[in-house]
């Protein structure tokens, strides 16, 4: 897939990505990532485990969470 833009990341508990949902989200610096996914209940979220530097993680995110996400340097792709 060919993405259009792409946009930083900061993630937050209560707030959604600024355009959701994304269609990836690449992560700049390893570590946890904690998202929503798109059609997701609110207690249905998924922690993403020592995701490596580089990685392409091809989900439809609505929100990245500060709380568990320890990667940093995350770009949501669309």
């Amino acid at each position: 897939m060919q993405y259009k833009y792409g946009t930083s990341v900061t993630p937050h508990d209560t707030n959604d990505l600024s355009v959701e949902p994304c269609e990836a989200l690449y992560i700049g610096n390893a570590g946890d990532v904690k998202v929503r996914l798109e059609g997701m209940a609110d207690d249905d979220d998924v922690l993403f485990k020592a995701v490596p530097t580089g990685t392409l993680l091809k989900v439809r995110a609505t929100r990245v969470f500060d709380t568990d996400t320890t990667s940093t340097s995350i770009v949501a792709l669309y």
